[in-house]
């Protein structure tokens, strides 16, 4: 008989099969003639044989016997070990959909298999022994292939789940030899690093750094101070130079020629003529020396340099009795001392505000002294006085500023301001320093506008 397999094992009802018993023994060699009735009762009964029970008894024997024997070999067996074989074939094609491993064919095998078992259930009272056992014997080959090519697929999934944690194992095991190596190098570069900063500090000791920047102050020191001394030095040759080339000359310019300062016009002969009775106008002229900027408005004996004549030298010329004297500075404008730090002070704040008194006003002398309040901000500027505002004014094209360029008592402090077309005042500060800060600082501003503020024709 074909050993069937245990992997199956669900239970399904079936009824028994009648088979017949291989170990009827009969006294004749002859099956006893006899005719059954409804029921199977015996209608024609034989003659009795005194030399051994009769066929009624061995009938009943038989019969008992074959009971015994249908209870021995029932089918039912056979179909409980059927439907064992069954759960256990429908368990590993659930256990195949968890692991996601199972294959189209192996779908359609379990489904040829599923439906051939129900078959078989529908059909299983009416077949006999063999045909179960060769049913059986077929399901469990096919449930055998159907678990051995689910096994291969898994097996399969395995070994590629296990080379890729090899894999990445790998990559790990290569990243902390990578990360060893290189922590073991920082470490080294650091010691190293160290190593030199004390062979440094012990070749070099706090007493003698101190010592050596000391010295290097004091050099310092030295060498501006020897600069400024040059430079003065070179501004009194080239004055002395000039004055000798100038000797026949009737006027001089007097004055130190640096902003914050004012320059005036001299005469140094009796034969010149009075500086009233002569016109008189004030020159930029190009670092070059190729062309001179008259500065419009600047037609007096006193001039204060303002920010754009820094750098620049200054050219006055006076003309008297169809006769030209031509004056110049030694050389250009030197800047304020301090004046740089100063403004980049202001710049830091949003709003900056000068005390100021108005000089003129429209061209007219203002009467009143009172002090205002000048204020120069990123986007406009202002003048008021207290809670009574003159002007305030975005920066635009038609704004104008500049030093005051006229002779006016103060003139380095004072600056002329348009703050419009038809209003324009002329304002003296309370320093030279703070005049000459709130110019740069409104043209710095303004610049930031896209707008030039200068002065009346003023080349920007």
């Amino acid at each position: 008989m074909t050993k069937i397999s245990p992997a199956f094992e669900e239970e399904i009802p079936t009824e028994g099969v009648l088979s017949v018993s291989a170990d009827v023994s009969f006294i004749s060699d002859g099956f006893p003639k006899y005719k059954l009735g409804p029921d199977n009762q015996i209608l024609e009964e034989p003659k009795e044989n005194s030399d051994g029970p009769t066929v009624k008894e061995v009938v009943e024997q038989e019969t008992t016997h074959l009971s015994e024997q249908h209870k021995r070999l029932s089918v039912r067996d056979l179909a409980s070990k059927f439907d064992k074989n069954l759960v256990a074939a429908a368990k590993l094609s659930e256990e195949a959909k968890l692991r996601e491993v199972a294959s189209l064919e192996g779908h359609v095998l379990l489904k040829k298999l599923r439906d051939a078992l129900e078959h078989l259930r529908g059909r299983l009272a009416g077949r006999n022994k063999e045909d179960v056992e060769k049913a059986i014997s077929m399901a469990s080959e096919d449930a055998k292939k159907l678990v051995n090519q689910e096994k291969s697929f898994a097996c399969a999934e395995i070994e590629s789940a296990r080379a890729v944690v090899q894999r990445i194992g790998e990559a790990l095991e290569e990243q902390d030899i990578t990360f060893e190596a290189s922590k073991k190098q920082d470490v080294e570069e650091l010691v190293e690093v160290v190593q030199e900063a004390r062979r440094i500090k012990l070749m070099h000791q706090p007493s003698k750094v101190m010592d050596m920047e000391h010295e290097l102050r004091a050099l310092r020191t030295q060498i501006r101070e020897k600069c400024i001394v040059s430079v003065k030095l070179q501004k009194e040759l080239a004055m002395n130079k000039r004055a000798e080339e100038n000797k026949s000359s009737l006027y001089l310019i007097d004055g130190s020629e640096t902003l914050g300062a004012y320059l005036r016009i001299q005469p140094v002969s009796e034969n010149a003529p009075q500086l009233s009775n002569c016109a008189i106008q004030w020159y930029r002229v190009s670092s070059d020396g190729s062309r001179n900027e008259a500065i419009s408005g600047a037609n007096k004996s006193i001039y204060a340099p303002e920010p754009f004549d820094v750098g620049r030298i200054l050219q006055a010329d006076i003309i008297s009795n169809d006769q030209r004297v031509i004056l110049m500075t030694a050389g250009p404008i030197d800047p304020a001392a301090g004046i740089g730090s100063y403004v980049d002070t202001l710049l830091r704040k949003s709003n900056t505000e000068f005390n100021v008194v108005i000089s003129k006003m429209n061209g007219q002398d203002h009467t009143s002294h009172s002090v205002h309040a000048f204020h120069v901000g990123k986007m406009r500027m202002k003048l008021s006085r207290g809670w009574i505002t003159k002007s305030r004014e975005n920066y635009s094209s038609s704004m104008q500023l500049c030093g005051v360029r006229g002779d006016i008592t103060n003139a380095a402090k004072a600056l002329f301001w348009q703050a419009r077309k038809g209003l324009s005042f002329v304002l003296t500060f309370e320093t030279e320093r703070e005049r000459n800060a709130a110019i740069i600082l409104a043209r710095k501003y303004a610049f930031d506008c896209n707008i030039m503020l200068a002065g009346p024709d003023d080349r920007v």
